[in-house]
């Protein structure tokens, strides 16, 4: 695909010699469309690239076919050399990649820097874990017969990845099915596609063969969704997204029983009990809610305070967020950059006008202004079920207030949601620690904790928050199939 040089790089990134490599590269011809990658802290135009649709998907399933073979056939210990490489070669250019990711995502620029650093820590832990997908060898009673079960790859992956973790969830999902032996073809977002592009230019550094890892950039994902989902060669589709979007990935892949990883919605509860460490919670909880803009997937999306204790905490946690510095993510003393686009301010100015209007209270100072993208850190108080913001995954920088007396009142509250993908509790009481554990429905648990994902523990929901898992030994069985041997005649 070519990549068109836009309007000159802004002064911060005018010395990325990563940006201007993947601006510059020509790898495929020429295509009529293209559109435009956009600084949400301005608005103004970072880049132009390829408008990609379902002819060039066809055309990159066509490479994969060509590549999976080959790669499959490696050893676990070759395909992580190149992971290794890739790796490396992501840690060395790791200022690089985290300005480009502020440019078109709008997070903080430290902030950017330690995605870039800790999701790297995926590629070399499936650079490892490849070597431990073990099969197994079955008891029999048949003395003539061994039973033996292999582990192998899926085929080609078809990756659909967000805007709001643009290198991280690319690696995540790319790690473990390269790892595994599988080839993968990557739709990412039409907001952050650059990040991905930097991410294939190092990848074909490292070692990986034409065909492995293909990135492509499109402004309208539904056509190459479509060819991922209904191609019979695609064997898997791992996506990250909503959980409208999603079900209608499931829908689509049924006709060629796809296997499936989603990771979708979530509706976070955030529970400080009576007993809590609160300024430990308060700490935890400007982290969990307003970390990249209250635009992550396990954001807290509704903090349930003890009657008890809801004084004390707000009056902390407000002048906590009262306290941050919203501004470009380029400002070296930025708190929280920009949201996404306009389109997503508006989403969260309507939510809090239902709520307002519905009786709830602002706590804190700010006000966000009528134009631009930045939405400054909002705490509502007096919130009640009838308001849209207590169901709705707020994606944004809004913390909603609920109060509770019992922990069975608090599990309710948190439980009532079709979404289970996190939940944070705060207790120092040891047998309440488990109980509550044990009773919140989601597939991940932060107790006294907001820092929940790694790469070595595996990250996805349940209910209505998706299927599989991503990280951890449970990520890398994602991507292999099990195959039954029965052998006869010994």
């Amino acid at each position: 695909m070519s990549v068109d040089l836009a309007p000159p790089l802004p002064q911060t990134v005018s010395s990325n010699a990563l940006l201007k490599r993947i601006l510059n590269e020509t790898r495929l011809e020429p295509v009529e469309n293209t559109f435009d990658v956009l600084n949400p802290a301005d608005g103004s135009i970072v880049a132009q690239l390829p408008d990609l649709g379902a002819a060039e998907t066809e055309l990159a399933v066509e490479y994969a076919r060509q590549a999976q073979p080959d790669w499959a056939s490696r050893t676990a210990k070759e395909r992580g050399e190149i992971l290794r490489r890739w790796h490396d070669l992501i840690l060395s250019n790791e200022r690089e990649l985290g300005e480009i990711l502020t440019l078109e995502q709008g997070k903080p620029l430290a902030e950017a820097r330690r995605e870039i650093t800790f999701n790297a820590g995926y590629i070399d832990w499936f650079a490892e874990e490849a070597k431990r997908a073990y099969g197994d060898v079955i008891p029999t009673s048949a003395s003539n017969r061994r039973q033996v079960v292999l582990k192998q790859p899926i085929g080609i992956v078809g990756a659909i990845t967000p805007w709001n973790f643009p290198s991280g969830m690319i690696t995540r999902k790319a790690a473990p099915a390269l790892a595994a032996g599988c080839v993968i073809i990557l739709k990412p977002s039409d907001e952050t596609p650059l990040s991905a592009l930097a991410l294939e230019c190092l990848a074909r550094d490292a070692g990986f063969p034409e065909g492995v890892f293909q990135a492509i950039p499109s402004k309208d994902p539904a056509p190459v969704a479509n060819v991922l989902t209904s191609h019979p060669l695609v064997r898997k589709v791992s996506f990250t997204g909503s959980t409208r979007v999603g079900k209608l990935l499931m829908r689509q892949s049924a006709d060629t029983m796809k296997r499936l990883s989603l990771e979708l919605g979530g509706n976070a509860p955030f529970i400080v009990f009576e007993d809590a460490d609160i300024d430990a919670a308060v700490a935890g909880a400007m982290v969990a809610k307003f970390r990249n803009a209250g635009q992550t997937c396990i954001c807290a999306n509704r903090i349930l305070l003890h009657t008890a204790i809801q004084d004390e905490f707000l009056s902390k946690f407000v002048a906590a967020a009262d306290a941050m510095n919203v501004t470009d993510g380029f400002d070296s003393s930025c708190a929280m950059g920009p949201m996404i686009n306009s389109a997503a301010k508006n989403k969260v100015a309507a939510l809090v006008g239902d709520a307002l209007a519905k009786g709830a209270k602002r706590a804190t100072s700010r006000l966000p202004d009528s134009d631009g993208t930045f939405f400054p850190p909002t705490i509502l108080t007096g919130v009640s079920g009838d308001m849209d913001i207590s169901h709705t995954e707020i994606f944004g920088p809004v913390a909603p207030v609920f109060t509770f007396d019992t922990d069975a009142e608090a599990i309710a509250l948190a439980n009532d949601t079709p979404y289970g993908l996190a939940s944070y509790f705060w207790t120092r009481d040891y047998s309440r620690a488990w109980r509550v554990s044990e009773q919140l429905e989601a597939g991940m648990i932060g107790l006294n904790d907001v820092a929940i994902s790694g790469d070595s523990t595996p990250f996805g929901g349940i209910k209505e928050s998706g299927v599989g898992r991503e990280g951890s030994r449970y990520g890398l069985d994602d991507y292999l199939e099990i195959k039954y041997v029965a052998m006869g005649g010994i």
